[in-house]
């Protein structure tokens, strides 16, 4: 039989095979996976940008109640101040006639109209002056003497003695004996304000050569290294946090000591002048003097603590 007399329809051929693709199908756990991709990625953000916000808002309460607290502490001041005023006898002038009478005497501050007679400025000067010099003489001779102390056993014990002795007597003890061997005021209240404030730079000084580890030293010794390295390579750098403490201590004694020994001398200074507004009954000005004793201690106290960071390396 012929093939030809079979007809051939469409329909009775088989189907051609599908083209074969070259990508192929994803995995299925790529597919799981692929979803919610986007949102593990922008959960960190949004806890990174919560915990920054936070952090953000604790630093802003942190700086408003360092300068709200010290406010709240002036304004309760001068409300008690300004209540005790009204109180009494009322000899006690409040803020509002104090600040007029601030402005009234620091309009002009450095007008001289006589010896004794000399403007608020002067006299501050005149106090700053006295307790450079006596400071400085004390820093010249307690930091090395502290040194030593520290540096030399024998030394400590002959002289912690006298430095137990000496260091408690009152401040003003020593100004009697100033004027009887200087026979004149202003190097007696240097002298009183020398003699009051070496002590605390030469404990200071020596607690901290005792601090400095032995095995700095003993290496020190096993190197052959003189004296004058060691004090300046190794005590030096360690026993300046120390020292710069007793420096604090002793200028802060120094400016309390100036007041009260310009007080009982006389001539110029920011004591006399307190003592001199006193005997005319000006107590504004008491006032004003009291404030301007705080504030230049507060200055010298801020300048050496500026001081004591630059030098910090811990």
């Amino acid at each position: 039989m012929n093939a030809s007399t079979f007809p051939l329809n469409p329909g009775d051929l088989p189907a051609a095979p599908a083209p074969r693709s070259n990508v192929a199908a994803p995995h299925p756990s790529v597919a799981r996976t692929a979803g919610p991709a986007p949102l593990a990625e922008t959960a960190p953000d949004v806890k990174q940008k919560e915990q920054a916000a936070a952090m953000a808002r604790a630093q802003r309460r942190r700086t408003l109640a360092r300068w709200l607290a010290p406010l709240l502490g002036f304004l309760g001041l001068l409300l008690v101040w300004q209540l005790v005023s009204h109180t009494g006898d009322k000899q006690l002038p409040g803020p509002v006639v104090v600040w007029a009478s601030a402005v009234d005497l620091f309009a002009d501050p450095f007008y001289v109209k006589g010896p004794n007679d000399q403007g608020i400025g002067w006299n501050i000067l005149s106090s700053l002056q006295r307790v450079g010099l006596g400071f400085g003489l004390a820093a010249l001779v307690g930091i090395p003497l502290g040194f030593m102390i520290g540096r030399f056993n024998f030394l400590n014990q002959m002289l912690d003695p006298i430095i137990s002795l000496l260091r408690p007597v009152s401040p003003l003890a020593w100004l009697p004996i100033g004027l009887m061997v200087f026979k004149a005021a202003n190097p007696a209240a240097i002298w009183t304000i020398f003699i009051c404030s070496i002590w605390p730079m030469v404990i200071n000084t020596a607690v901290g050569v005792r601090q400095v580890p032995q095995d700095y030293l003993n290496v020190a010794r096993v190197l052959n290294l003189s004296e004058w390295t060691v004090m300046r390579k190794i005590l030096f750098p360690a026993v300046l946090p120390y020292m710069l403490t007793g420096v604090r201590l002793a200028v802060g004694t120094a400016w309390l000591v100036i007041v009260a020994a310009e007080m009982l001398t006389g001539g110029q200074g920011i004591g006399f002048w307190l003592w001199d507004e006193w005997n005319n009954l000006n107590v504004a000005h008491i006032l004003i003097a009291i404030f301007v004793i705080g504030a230049v201690g507060l200055a010298l106290e801020w300048l050496l603590i500026s001081i004591a960071r630059r030098f910090d390396y811990s």
